[in-house]
């Protein structure tokens, strides 16, 4: 499953996204919030339920979307077992996904173009961990900070 959150920052580009993955990529997805433009809302009130998702099995994906994206990614990091990347670029955003086994796609509310941020969360979502052992034992070294 693949679930979308974001703060009023994001909220545009997170209902663009969602009907991106939707429509085009043929993607199930679940919207947690917010339903509403709310300019004084918090992002870690959708971050944190969104990463405690995310993390609960292996084959979920997150996206998170506020003003630069790293406050998502900030909060989302302070979950065991969810494991969140910036999405800035493509090569980055396909790395993180092959190298760190990234779970979580965190973005900016104001891309360079929609066609942009639609790009990077394509990549995000059709890029599969590598499994090299270097990389699984990189991984776990992470996990092991967790326990």
């Amino acid at each position: 499953m693949i679930y979308i959150a974001s703060d009023h920052a994001g909220f545009q580009l997170k209902k663009e996204m969602a009907n991106y993955i939707k429509t085009v990529l043929g993607k199930e997805i679940e919207d947690l919030g917010p339903t509403a433009f709310v300019e004084t809302d918090d992002f870690p009130d959708f971050a944190i339920p969104l990463a405690k998702t995310v993390a609960k099995d292996k084959d979920n994906f997150g996206i998170l979307i506020c003003g630069t994206g790293q406050g998502m990614c900030i909060v989302a990091n302070k979950v065991k077992g969810a494991y969140a990347i910036m999405g800035y670029n493509i090569s980055a955003t396909e790395l993180g996904r092959k190298h760190n086994n990234a779970n979580i796609l965190c973005m900016p509310g104001n891309p360079v173009s929609l066609d942009f941020a639609k790009a990077i969360v394509k990549k995000f979502l059709e890029t599969k961990f590598d499994g090299d052992q270097r990389f699984v034992r990189r991984n776990q070294k992470i996990a092991d900070l967790e326990k």
